[in-house]
């Protein structure tokens, strides 16, 4: 009779820490799954969403923004509702800061040639903004700040190997970019940055698309020099 007791509490035993085992396991693959399955989007198009660390497919920046439940429904939203073959004022915008932050971007590495490529490439999407989607007051306020920042884009353009001249124009594109954004508002979460060392001590702003400062006007020789003006 002891033996039969013995038997039944083992085999309960063995089925209890069976089940247990199976719990964990389908745990653990359940969170591994998880994990593998993250998605990341990219800073100046969330829509682009991907593995962290792969390339935007429209602007070249990684992907390193984490997209949560509520991201991805609010971007499927907006998917279904909005007309693919429509270009907005809003899209033509955003053409012109990614341009702008490209040029930037290669005077914090001292890239004269790179900035001349990306002056071209900023004046090419002023051009391409279609002011048709615009009334009349609009027109002519985006005119009167696209006018000015074409000139400098364009000066920026012609002048490769002279990066000092080149940072002289975006000293004023920078000012042109900001009124711009304050005109039309961004989508993405940009950064009013300040040197207040450049142009003899008078000061210059610039646009960013990171928190981290990194100075366009003077490269390498100074480049954490100036400080985070405000959220735009």
């Amino acid at each position: 009779m002891k033996a039969l007791i013995l038997t039944a509490i083992l085999a309960v035993s063995l089925l209890v820490s069976c089940n247990t085992k199976t719990k964990e396991t389908e745990n653990n693959t359940t969170e591994a799954s998880a994990n593998s399955s993250e998605l990341f989007a990219c800073p100046m198009h969330p829509e682009v969403t991907g593995k962290k660390g792969e390339k935007c497919s429209k602007c070249g920046m990684e992907l390193t923004e984490p997209v949560t439940s509520k991201k991805m429904e609010d971007v499927k939203s907006t998917e279904t509702k909005t007309d693919v073959t429509t270009v907005t004022q809003a899209d033509y915008t955003t053409d012109i800061i990614i341009s702008y932050i490209n040029l930037k971007n290669r005077l914090v590495n001292d890239d004269s040639k790179g900035a001349a490529d990306k002056g071209k490439v900023l004046l090419a999407s002023f051009e391409r903004f279609d002011t048709k989607t615009l009334d009349a007051k609009q027109k002519k306020e985006y005119l009167d700040i696209a006018d000015d920042a074409k000139e400098h884009a364009e000066h920026i353009g012609d002048n490769a190997g002279k990066i000092d001249h080149q940072r002289e124009h975006f000293a004023t594109l920078s000012k042109d970019i900001n009124d711009l954004i304050k005109m039309f508002g961004t989508k993405q979460k940009l950064y009013q940055d300040h040197c207040p060392m450049y142009n003899d001590g008078k000061g210059a702003i610039w646009i960013s698309e990171t928190k981290e400062i990194k100075n366009p006007f003077y490269g390498s020789q100074m480049l954490t020099c100036g400080s985070l003006k405000k959220t735009l």
